[in-house]
């Protein structure tokens, strides 16, 4: 009995040491803020129960348990009920998100979020066995090779995904629209991600893919932008910003995207319970693009980083949106490293458009809503349409050349892989239409 008692003894000191240390963290604050926690008294009887529970799993559990163990699980769990986003990362998950964020880690290339119990994929990266495999926006993963998710945390389902290069692991996806569960194969690699790429759609017409948000992309940014100006010789007149399925990243490298493309004015602002997680961020007197027309193209994935580029260039009036309603994800989590190598990402704010509106939740919506379909060119008929060039004895031009034929252009078969892309076919004729008008 002395054994029990002194086992309580030692947990409920533990506990009250680490609530007195949380309690004066919420003293401090309430003079900040009249909405901080009240303080008042000591929840003793939360307490005790919390320590009752220790105890009886230490005593009773069908096997051994670590103290360590029990704490972290405790730790992981206050912060999972908070929200999606908020985690404690042990030391190794701590150094792999530090990885994540400088473009290179190992894995599947997916950006995944907790639902319901189940592993829920906000997007695949491009150029990613995800991708590559068909893994889509919305699918639900439901079991990791034969083991089902329900039960995982969001740490130990991804730290499952993750693994050597050129291994298997075969995913059980439940999609929207399908009558059974799919069964996916792919082969784990080295991800690296490529933040920018872009082309030139046709002359004067640019195109910018960001993929996901990183500590260089900014920089990444301006060099395809100066890449573009080079390979078109001249002044774009137009240029198709690609944020679809990006999951979002570092938030100064979303700013620093913006501001590419803006000359004044705000850009998004975040606001939280403590002093330093309230910022402002401003457009520096510098369009890249000297004010030649945007259209930003999102979807389902767009989500964080994708949704601050697209509310701001929107409110701003600097681009017509245009696709599907995005993400939603209007929170900024803050990495707090620990004193044991660990770490915990909490949120501490939401961030907001320029003109106030927060998208947590609720997402941005685009301009020009688009359906999700692929648009694909009919077959040739046998019978071609009759035009007056068919005619017998039509009456000539009188301007072509000698054996010049009149008839088609060849301007859709130039463009043929356009076609294949509708939502970027259709961002493309608008930003012709806008330079026709603006002639």
């Amino acid at each position: 009995m002395l054994k029990k008692n002194s086992l309580f003894i030692l947990s409920l000191g533990i506990m009250l040491g680490v609530f007195m240390g949380i309690c004066g963290s919420v003293v401090a604050e309430k003079d900040k803020s009249d909405t901080a926690v009240d303080s008042e008294a000591l929840p003793f009887e939360d307490l005790r129960t919390f320590t009752e529970i220790f105890g009886r799993i230490k005593r009773d559990y069908v096997e051994p348990v670590s103290d360590k163990k029990l704490l972290e699980d405790a730790i992981r769990g206050m912060l999972s009920g908070l929200d999606p986003h908020s985690s404690y990362l042990v030391s190794e998950e701590y150094q792999e998100l530090k990885e994540g964020t400088t473009g290179q880690f190992g894995g599947l290339g997916i950006e995944v979020t907790m639902e319901n119990g189940f592993i829920k994929v906000v997007s695949p990266i491009d150029d990613t066995p995800a991708q590559r495999a068909g893994i889509k926006t919305g699918d639900l993963i439901v079991r990791l090779d034969d083991e089902p998710v329900k039960g995982m945390t969001l740490a130990d389902a991804v730290k499952k995904m993750r693994g050597e290069p050129g291994s298997k692991i075969v995913l059980t996806v439940v999609r929207e629209g399908a009558e059974a569960p799919l069964k996916l194969t792919l082969v784990r690699a080295v991800i690296k991600v490529q933040s920018v790429k872009s082309r030139i759609l046709e002359k004067d017409y640019g195109y910018l893919r960001i993929s996901s948000f990183q500590s260089g992309t900014g920089e990444s940014l301006k060099e395809a932008i100066a890449n573009l100006k080079k390979e078109n010789a001249s002044r774009l007149k137009g240029l198709v910003l690609d944020l679809r399925n990006n999951p979002g990243g570092v938030l100064n490298a979303a700013v620093d995207v913006s501001d590419a493309f803006l000359k004044s004015g705000l850009i998004v602002y975040t606001e939280g319970r403590i002093e330093n997680s309230e910022m402002r961020f401003n457009a520096s007197p510098d369009d890249l693009l000297d004010g030649a027309p945007m259209v930003v193209l999102i979807n389902a994935g767009s989500a964080s980083a994708s949704e601050i580029v697209a509310g701001a260039l929107q409110d701003q009036k600097r681009a017509v949106i245009m696709g599907e309603k995005s993400f939603g994800k209007g929170s900024v989590q803050t990495i707090l490293p620990t004193t044991n190598g660990a770490a915990v990402k909490l949120t501490t704010a939401r961030y907001y458009t320029p003109s106030g509106r927060s998208i947590q939740a609720e997402g941005i919506e685009p301009d020009i809503a688009l359906a999700n379909v692929k648009l694909e060119s009919l077959d040739k008929s046998e019978f071609d349409p009759v035009k007056e060039a068919n005619l017998s004895h039509h009456l000539q031009n009188g301007k072509a050349k000698d054996g010049e034929k009149g008839g088609e252009s060849t301007q859709d078969k130039e463009k043929a892989v356009e076609y294949k892309d509708y939502p970027l076919y259709q961002a493309l004729t608008l930003l012709k239409g806008i330079s026709i008008v603006n002639k």
